[in-house]
């Protein structure tokens, strides 16, 4: 329910200042869960070279952890989870809780494994876990936020994207440089099982909380899978957004894993000077991109629908030259400085891209709609991008050597492009595709 059809409710629904405070509240421990989320998912990547070293894995088996291990999972049981979502009778809230602890207990798991194998299960149990939270997460922020404001309140959420992941990398290599990568991951893992009981008592369903007059009305024909499934690539704009969002994640993860290794290699930093230096760039810079990102597209969208998602389709263009000067550079501090730029630029797609995605498709769809992105998103992405970069690393090595990570960078600078070129396409289709509810 929206601010705006709370107060017409008259006497029988909470104020208007009722209903702000329980938004902000919301969206402030969404947040953090999903600061969580990615802190347990991504914490991976500044402990690949010391698990690698433990174990005696190859680049491949370290990309298949970082990606296949958690993403094939976490894609195959999103959209069934998100249907049950977007059932009129559940609650999100208890989905999220759930799905917290599942996600929490098995990254402490990882902290015991002992070989390859172990290892690998306890990633597919993380994605698991982690497949019940975004789409329930995104649906119910559209519920509770008008139109006008999607875009920048899902970008506020998304922020734990960069926020978790700058977390993983600092707490990630000074853990593991003072007590090793099984602690590390232990350490962040466990929390989660607490912030899930806070869940369940802070935040309340916005289905349970509708007055009596409105679920006495007529609801809205519930939506099969077909039907959804139909409506939603109905959508032009979305299938544009669907290819660029997901070309993205499959460089930003190949990127996020191996960049780390790269400076790790090529510029001989320790564990906690590669993920000091790229918390800057992931982090703080992706903290602002995220942000940013949603202001625009609430500012300028609201004057034509088109520039939703103007930022995203020219900022990657202009980071991808910028992006390849900063592997190419030979000094480790400028490399680290030219990367800010870039990293801003392709963080502002969260919060326009998923807000189209909310405003493409019935509220009856909205999780699934989220979670097709997040398949696509995770599956190629995240399945793909750390392992192919790690294979295209191996094969690479015989002639480079350690510099292999380096030529295989070159090439994902580039292809940023790609996804600058779709978001493009789908902007020029929004003022016809978007609903105004």
């Amino acid at each position: 329910m929206t601010e705006k059809a709370a107060v017409s409710q008259g006497a029988v629904s909470p104020s208007a200042d009722s209903v702000s405070a329980q938004t902000r509240t919301m969206l402030w421990v969404l947040l953090i869960v999903y600061i969580f989320n990615f802190l347990d998912r991504q914490i991976v990547n500044i402990l690949a070279e010391p698990i690698k070293a433990d174990l005696g894995l190859t680049d491949t088996e370290l990309g298949l952890l970082a990606g296949p291990a958690f993403a094939v999972f976490y894609a195959l049981l999103g959209i069934p989870i998100a249907r049950y979502a977007d059932k009129d009778g559940t609650n999100r809230i208890r989905l999220i809780s759930l799905a917290l602890a599942i996600w929490s207990a098995m990254t402490a798991v990882c902290g015991l494994a002992q070989n390859f194998v172990q290892l690998l299960f306890a990633r597919i149990g993380v994605g698991i876990g982690e497949a019940g939270c975004t789409p329930a997460a995104h649906s119910l922020i559209s519920d509770s936020v008008e139109p006008a404001k999607r875009s920048s309140a899902i970008a506020f959420y998304g922020m734990g994207v960069p926020i978790g992941s700058l977390l993983g990398l600092i707490i990630g290599g000074i853990v593991n440089d003072l007590y090793g990568w099984r602690i590390a991951l232990m350490l962040v893992g466990l929390p989660g099982l607490l912030l899930a009981l806070v869940v369940l008592l802070v935040l309340r369903e916005p289905r349970d909380l509708k007055p009596a007059i409105e679920a006495s009305a007529a609801k809205p024909a519930q939506l099969s899978t077909g039907e959804a499934m139909r409506e939603i690539f109905a959508s032009r704009a979305f299938v544009y957004i669907l290819i660029a969002a997901s070309v993205t994640a499959f460089l930003g993860y190949g990127k996020a894993l191996w960049t780390i290794s790269f400076f790790i290699r090529s510029h001989g930093l320790s564990t906690t000077e590669a993920g000091l230096s790229m918390a800057v760039v992931l982090g703080v810079a992706g903290v602002f991109g995220t942000w940013l990102g949603g202001k625009v597209a609430d500012k300028f969208g609201s004057r034509d629908k088109k520039h939703i998602l103007t930022l995203p389709a020219f900022g990657m263009a202009l980071a991808a030259p910028v992006l390849f000067l900063g592997y190419y550079m030979e000094n480790w501090m400028v490399a680290v400085a030219l990367l800010i730029v870039p990293t801003i630029l392709n963080s502002a797609y969260y919060g326009p891209a998923y807000g189209c995605v909310q405003g493409l498709v019935r509220p009856q769809a909205r999780a699934v709609a989220a979670s097709i992105m997040l398949f696509g998103q995770n599956l190629i992405g995240l399945g793909f991008g750390p392992f192919l970069f790690g294979v295209l690393s191996d094969a690479l090595a015989p002639a480079y050597g350690q510099e292999s990570v380096r030529y295989v960078l070159y090439g994902a600078a580039w292809l940023g492009l790609i996804p600058a070129f779709f978001f493009w396409r789908a902007s020029l289709r929004l003022s016809r595709e978007l609903k105004s509810g």
